[in-house]
């Protein structure tokens, strides 16, 4: 079995090759014991706000009596909840869990349109949301056939007063974030709370093979699909991270920074209940885009675990504060969601001396596949698969490729989802017929196991026949030290098929094109230069921070099609 796993050699003395997915019966059995072992402890902290373990134990308890008494939710029932990081969001998923539903997390900056989309296509019965959004929900509310209950929260909700009326008024009235809305049939979320424990809560039963999570994905290449995570799933992916970050971590002495949402997988899975099995201390930030205070509140810390995607680590390099926070405790930096770029991993090294190991994931295998050692990180790869997990990198026939050639990176083990909820074709698509899970990825493997990503199958650029890869061009852009940010994207040639264009935000405002496309030629070969820039002041990017290729191709080709008429 090694030959065909080559990693395992290059697997931490502590790592086991395999683990057991069925350890835990269902979440709620790992819930269950992490309330017992670290009562005392502080789960969450958010704007000054904390939930010890057992706080959140007897909050999530009423949320769930309310469910299944007030709302008459049953086991199966899909519950979509929409909000940032908060107090609340633990204390409803965890419910929602514990109630036997299935939770539909929800980006808050959907559009009406999208929202639609979602709670339709997953039949939702139930919707908590934060105040900040529900006028949207007022406007499609009625042509969702299956909604039955509406919770709203203010983002204060779960602070002790007064701090909980001073920041519901901050948000409302002078930072002007809650639009009016009329939702006459909604209840608020501490209502709930209260209402919950004057009933009796009923613990369901459940089993590995019950459904955990709708997680919608897909949205940039189309219409967002329903990935269906089991709790087998879950608890896997928590025990593969479990197995990788036991060396390492010290069980409830942790103090992590979760600056990406709850309501993401990576976030939902990683920093939320693998940090909940071994009892850290998760600190909640709800904006980290107001880098200011984002840094201020991290600055309060003795942190010792930070996760977030390549934007938000090199905002905060970048950042004249960063440089001067203690690190002393800092032991673990896992980026994510997106390519974490080397000159962003040696910069992270260099001013905060830990490692930036970089993981591996998608929504649809809940979502960790491979990660880098902590100890020794191979930079520039995605590091090594999990235990219990196979990756191949496989040709557009499903057949396997050799070791350093370039394919398409497919992975089989107990966290890859159960399928597309209610999207048979979409499913068989994404698998080959042998149960191979088809990433969408272009990759290699080298001879020890290391894979690397080369790029998404769908943004490779065509030039006279030859692959250029935006990830390879994006390394040398950003690796200019007068650029912040960048992207790059194919636009119709046609001398070529394809032409690269790059879009750049700049560090320094001196930087222009031709200088910039003088350092592409000593950097990449001819045909991998690209021949158009743009200057941006920012780049579209996703809640989490990851730049959205799909927008500015988008845009081009709006702006091609305009140009031909």
């Amino acid at each position: 079995m090694e030959q065909n796993r080559p990693w395992y050699k290059h697997y931490a003395d502590f790592t086991p090759q395999e683990i057991n997915p069925d350890n835990y019966q269902s979440l709620l059995s790992l819930f269950n014991e992490a309330f017992g072992k670290f009562s005392d402890k502080i789960a969450y902290e958010n704007m000054g706000g904390k939930l010890t373990y057992s706080e959140v134990e007897v909050q999530s308890k009423r949320f769930a009596s309310y469910l299944q008494n007030e709302c008459g939710m049953e086991k199966g029932d899909r519950i979509a909840i929409q909000m940032p990081n908060c107090l609340q969001y633990p204390i409803a998923m965890i419910g929602a869990i514990r109630a036997g539903c299935v939770v539909v997390n929800t980006n808050p900056l959907y559009t009406e349109r999208e929202m639609l989309h979602q709670f339709t296509d997953a039949e939702v019965k139930t919707v908590v949301i934060v105040a900040n959004f529900a006028d949207k929900l007022e406007n499609i509310k009625d042509k969702v056939p299956t909604l039955k209950n509406i919770i709203t929260t203010e983002l204060g909700d779960m602070l002790t007063f007064p701090k909980n009326l001073i920041v519901n008024a901050v948000v409302k009235h002078i930072k002007k974030m809650v639009p009016t809305y009329n939702l006459p049939s909604a209840v608020k979320f501490k209502d709930v709370l209260t209402m919950g424990a004057e009933k009796p809560y009923n613990e369901p039963d459940l089993k590995g093979d019950d459904y955990a999570f709708l997680q919608y994905t897909g949205g940039t290449t189309g219409v967002a699909k329903g990935a269906i995570l089991s709790h087998r799933n879950i608890v896997a992916n928590l025990e593969q991270s479990n197995a990788w970050l036991k060396g390492v971590l010290t069980e409830g002495e942790e103090i992590v920074i979760t600056a990406l949402p709850l309501y993401h997988i990576f976030a939902l899975t990683v920093n939320c209940m693998t940090m909940m099995k071994i009892g850290a201390r998760n600190i909640l930030i709800t904006n980290p885009r107001d880098m200011n205070a984002f840094l201020k509140e991290m600055s309060k810390y003795k942190f010792s675990i930070v996760t977030g995607v390549n934007t938000l680590f090199n905002g905060m390099l970048n950042h004249k504060k960063f440089a001067d926070m203690d690190f002393t405790n800092l032991k673990v930096t896992i980026g994510g969601g997106m390519a974490v770029q080397m000159t962003v991993a040696k910069r992270w090294e260099d001013v905060t001396g830990c490692t930036l190991a970089e993981g591996y994931g998608l929504t649809e295998t809940s979502p960790v596949v491979c990660v880098h050692r902590l100890d020794s990180p191979k930079i520039g790869t995605i590091g090594l698969p999990y235990p219990s997990t196979d990756v191949k990198i496989m040709s557009d026939e499903g057949k396997e490729v050799g070791i350093g050639d370039v394919g398409e990176l497919c992975v089989k083990g107990p966290q890859v989802m159960q399928g597309y909820w209610k999207r048979e074709e979409d499913t068989k698509d994404t698998f080959f017929p042998d149960g191979w899970l088809r990433t969408g990825d272009i990759a290699t493997m080298d001879h020890h196991g290391y894979f690397k990503i080369v790029d998404r199958k769908k943004d490779m650029i065509l030039v006279s026949g030859f692959n250029v890869y935006p990830n390879e061009v994006e390394e040398v852009l950003i690796s200019n030290d007068k650029v912040l940010e960048c992207a790059v994207i194919g636009v119709p040639d046609n001398k070529s098929t394809e032409a690269v264009k790059c879009f750049v935000v700049k560090k320094d405002q001196h930087l222009t094109s031709d200088e910039l496309k003088e350092y592409c030629k000593r950097n990449l070969a001819g045909y991998k230069v690209p021949k158009h820039y743009e200057f941006r002041t920012e780049l579209p990017k996703t809640n989490v921070g990851k730049i959205l290729r799909r927008t500015l191709k988008e845009e081009e080709m709006e702006r091609f099609k305009q140009a031909i008429h």
